[in-house]
Parts: structure tokens; sequence; C-alpha cells
């Protein structure tokens, strides 16, 4: 089989080049216009404690410390009324007992609790939780002997306003000399440990979150906690314990600056009196004949029909040459 060469002129070949480059750039929309957003994966919403953020230690039935703990935020119990071993316990914050503080406290306590039982959808893990590195997200944990024998990790990926909703559906339990590592920008703030049951913390562990537990919570001796220690209806034990409040970023709200449309001022000026026999002058004219736009389009018509004219004869002088 025989293929014609087809043979294309200068301008057939610029149209060719424009229509191809047209429909590279079709395509190429179509591409990006067809082409599927992969979704971002769904942020988990934080629990809102209410008053009882700004709790250390909070209980239904009494608070009972042996040692030197120390409490950085309020101290709350509703609605038992039995607080012992404070002193020797230093409490930097406030002391409400009974009263309608730790009341609002505790009802404020049993929405966060609510909260943290229906955040979802959740990720199981392994009843202990030693040697993983989790990324923030909602996840239900298993009875155990122990829930945590060794570190555990929690990354922020960045961000210090990620969350950790941990579901415990019997009791919490940690191990001595157990820690919870933050990296990443992950905030002990934003940690939240719902405890179906009761909550005990191993001698010298170190923890990194707010317990909310349906009945107790115990810190054996020397643990350390950064969070909050919040028991709906039973006791806190603590024995030389040292809690601190996390700090939480707070939210900055910025309001869009107020526009103000001040309306134009109109200015009319009287109009000039022209003096009888003056000769009126545009503003575009001088008063010089070749000053004026008209002057010089006519000269450029002149000059065009002149070469028009002489071509002729120029072509034949040309040619005697």
């Amino acid at each position: 089989m025989r293929i014609k060469k087809i043979l294309l002129s200068s301008n057939q070949k610029v149209w060719l080049a424009a229509l191809s480059v047209s429909g590279s750039v079709v395509l190429a929309g179509g591409i990006v216009a067809f082409t599927p957003l992969v979704a971002a994966a769904a942020s988990v919403p934080s629990v809102d404690l209410g008053t009882a953020g700004s709790y250390s230690v909070l209980a239904g039935s009494t608070v009972t410390n042996t040692g030197s703990s120390t409490l950085q935020g309020d101290l709350g119990l509703s609605p038992g009324t039995a607080v012992t071993g404070f002193p020797p316990g230093l409490i930097s914050g406030a002391t409400n007992v009974a009263n309608a503080n730790a009341e609002q406290a505790q009802v404020d306590t049993t929405t966060a609790y609510t909260q943290a039982t229906d955040a979802s959808p959740s990720t199981t893990q392994s009843a202990d939780l030693t040697g993983l590195t989790l990324s923030p997200g909602v996840y239900s944990v298993p009875a155990g002997t122990s829930n945590l024998t060794g570190t555990l990790t929690l990354n922020g990926q960045g961000n210090p306003d990620a969350v950790f909703i941990f579901q415990m559906p019997s009791t919490l339990i940690t191990s001595s000399a157990s820690d919870i590592v933050l990296e990443n920008d992950a905030n002990a703030c934003n940690i939240f440990w719902q405890v179906t049951s009761s909550a005990t913390l191993g001698t010298d562990s170190s923890f990194q979150g707010t317990i909310i537990a349906l009945t107790s919570i115990t810190a054996d001796t020397g643990a350390t906690i950064t969070g909050r220690l919040l028991a709906r209806n039973g006791a806190v034990t603590l024995d030389s314990n040292t809690i601190a409040n996390p700090v939480c970023l707070a939210t900055t709200t910025t309001t869009p600056p107020t526009k103000t449309t001040t309306p134009p001022t109109t200015t009319t000026t009287p109009p000039t009196a022209t003096p009888t026999g003056a000769t009126v002058v545009p503003a575009s004219h001088t008063g010089e004949p070749w000053s004026g736009w008209p002057w010089w389009l006519g000269v450029g018509i002149m000059g065009s029909a002149g070469l028009l004219l002489l071509r002729p004869r120029l072509a034949r002088a040309h040619q005697i040459r």
C-alpha cells in the first residue's frame, strides 16, 4: 500500500499546530476536571469537659491522699463530703466540696463521659498498648491484666488540636514504670480515657490525658499524671502523686475589620462666561493649524494617496533599469 505524501503550505502548518495545541489543552483540562479528589480523613471531635476542665481531681464519694501529692488544679467532690490527706497534700487551685461548683462539675463530667462513649468510629486495639505508635482517632481497648506494661507513643501528626479517645469497656490498668510519650504536637489536653468501670495507675508510672471513670480511680505511689482524674460515682485515691493540668491551646477567633464607606463629595464648578466676540478654542487644539489631530489625519490620507499614484511609475523605472 502506497502512502501519498501531502505537502502543506506554511499557513496550513500553522493552523495544524494551533489545532494540536488547542486539543492538548482541552484534553488536559478534561483530565484535571475528572480526576477524583482524595478525601481528607475526618477529624475526631474533642470532648467538652465544661467546668470540670479546671479540676485535677473530681470524685463522687471520697477523696483520699497519702503523702506529698501535688494538685496543680482544683479539687472537687460531689455528692460526697469526705476529703482527707490535704495537708500534707497541696492544692494549687480551689477546693469545692458538696457545693454548687462541684455539683456542676459532676454534671459536666457526665456529659463528657457520654461524648467519649459515643465517639466513633473506633478501632479495636490489643489489650496491652505497649510498643504502639498511634495517630489521632478513637480506640477501643479490651480489658486485660495490664493495658500498658511499657511505652505507648501518641503521634499528633503536627496538629496540636489532634484528639485521641480511648474507650475502655471494663477497667484501665497500667503497670509500674509504664509511660506514655507524646510526639509531633500531641497534647495531653486532647487525650481522653473513658473507663466503664475503674482505673488504676501503677507505681512510678507516667500517664497522659484525662481519665473519666464511671466508678473509681486509684493512683499508686509516685505515679505522675499530666491530665485529670475524674470519677463520676466513686472515690479518687492518691499516694504521693503529681497531677499537672495540661495546657490547652486557646482557639483564636479573627474578627474581620469593619468597612466604612464614605459617600463621594460632588463639587459643581460654575461655567466660565465667554466674552462676546471671543474665539473659542477646543481644549485639544492649541490654536495652530498643525496642532490638532484632524490636520495630521488629513496629512496621512494625502501621503497614502500619493504613494499609490507614484507606485506604477516607480515600477516602470525599475524595469527600464
